[in-house]
């Protein structure tokens, strides 16, 4: 479906987008706060313990390399986003790549994964609430939630910016204290601890526990848990100076969020034995229980309800951002396209928040069923996004060395060798998932709904080619 009239047309003037309605304010702490925060949430927190009980201490291989497809990943999109800065980012350089049905087809499928995650996260955070405030009910804590980040959103730009700051800051020092904390123990500088040594590593069936099938099926376990970076590349064309702005976060967070999962992952299996871990009970409670630290639970609680919350925040700005730019382009709704007189797309906020409402009572009604499918319908959505992020960036850097060279202030590395191998990744991650039976229903329910936009995508198209 690819459109030959898209090969060599011109690159964009200066600037986000011609006339860019959007307003500024987000500074470059926030953007870099944000792409360290963006990732780190509760699929590292909690979920992790799953990667670690099928991989063992081979855990640190799969977080290796799922985060360097993440890191290439991000490197061709702040590549793109720096010479093309854009509200709607990846849609945008899609269209621009490939023709107006990619632009369509991504930006519409990544709009509705952020709606549908967000009922996970509202609903997540709001269980943490009840269980400390029991009095209050879960659906209470939802809707206060909703109704907190819908006017922080609704508000100027700065104030999203402000609460992704503080929110990823919490979250990083978190991280780091469990760093230092950890090393301490290993290295039994920690009151009542012995040196831990590499017992843990190499004892317990040994590094590879399971054997690099058990490897395999970690980065399965955990190549989702980085979904997220691509929000800084959204918040990017808001900012003070988005070609500078965008080129800085990329390279900073990137290196960053590999260093905290990685480190993190080995100062857990190497502090205690892998099989002390279970899968739904958080890697880094255990830990800090092991080491002494009264509260360890209470403590970790908090930062994952700092972290769904900072999720939920982060989400419901993207998604607005992203319908906005689909409404630009004359893919959604031209009445999205209402801005405030501080620049923000109440609309496409409001339109973002309603359809996150109906997740959110979707989950709480029916979470076994009609919510199931639903979350199974984005599961691999990430992947295709991924895919087409290479795809495209494969296409618009041979017409930015062609047309305007100097805007590749940041360049993808070992081009297009590297990009090519990025896409074979992810191609072996969907063929992992078609052989994984807890895996198969999300790619077999995603691959229907990408289809199903892209189908309208295409009739869209036909009727564009036919007027």
């Amino acid at each position: 479906m690819h459109d030959p009239r898209h090969d060599d047309a011109p690159l964009p003037s200066e600037g986000p987008l011609p006339d860019e309605p959007l307003g500024g304010g987000l500074k470059q702490r926030h953007l870099t706060m944000l792409g360290l925060g963006g990732v780190i949430g509760a699929g590292l927190f909690v979920g992790s313990g799953a990667g670690i009980e099928v991989a063992g201490p081979g855990i640190v291989v799969s977080y290796l390399i799922a985060g360097a497809l993440a890191m290439c990943v991000m490197r061709m999109l702040g590549e793109m986003s720096a010479a093309m800065p854009a509200s709607g980012s990846f849609s945008v350089h899609a269209e621009r790549a490939l023709g107006r049905w990619a632009g369509f087809s991504v930006g519409w499928l990544y709009w509705f994964l952020l709606v549908v995650v967000l009922a996970v996260e509202a609903t997540g955070a709001a269980q943490i609430a009840n269980g400390w405030v029991p009095s209050v009910p879960q659906w209470t804590w939802v809707l206060l939630f909703m109704v907190v980040f819908t006017v922080a959103n609704l508000t100027a730009v700065k104030n999203f910016g402000e609460f992704e700051f503080w929110f990823a800051s919490l979250k990083v020092f978190a991280i780091v204290a469990f760093l230092v904390l950890g090393l301490l123990a290993i290295f039994g500088l920690l009151p009542d601890t012995d040196p831990v040594g590499l017992t843990h590593l190499t004892g317990d069936g040994g590094f590879l526990p399971h054997g690099w099938q058990g490897v395999v099926s970690g980065v399965l376990a955990v190549v989702f848990a980085f979904g997220g970076l691509e929000v800084v590349t959204i918040a990017a064309a808001e900012s003070d100076d988005p070609v500078r702005s965008v080129a800085r976060a990329v390279r900073s967070a990137v290196f960053r969020i590999l260093f905290f999962y990685v480190g993190s992952m080995l100062v857990i299996v190497t502090v205690l034995p892998w099989t002390a871990q279970k899968a739904g009970v958080s890697p880094y409670v255990t830990v800090l229980d092991a080491i002494g630290i009264p509260s360890a639970g209470q403590i970790m609680n908090i930062v994952v309800f700092v972290a769904l919350l900072s999720a939920l925040n982060a989400n419901l700005y993207g998604a607005s951002r992203m319908v906005f730019s689909l409404a630009e382009r004359g893919e959604a709704p031209r009445s999205l396209l209402k801005v405030s007189g501080g620049g923000v797309p109440r609309r496409a906020v409001l339109a973002s928040v309603a359809f996150g409402f109906v997740s959110v009572v979707l989950n709480l009604k029916w979470p076994d069923s009609v919510f199931l499918y639903m979350l199974n319908s984005v599961g691999a959505v990430l992947l295709f996004v991924w895919a087409l992020i290479a795809v495209s960036q494969l296409r618009l850097r041979r017409r930015i060395e062609a047309q305007a060279p100097e805007k590749l202030v940041l360049r993808m590395w070992a081009f297009p060798w590297l990009t090519w191998a990025a896409l074979a990744a992810m191609a072996a991650v969907v063929g992992l998932m078609l052989t994984d039976d807890g895996a198969r229903p999300q790619l077999l329910w995603s691959t229907g709904a990408t289809a199903a936009v892209l189908v309208v995508a295409g009739v869209r198209e036909l009727r564009a080619r036919r007027a």
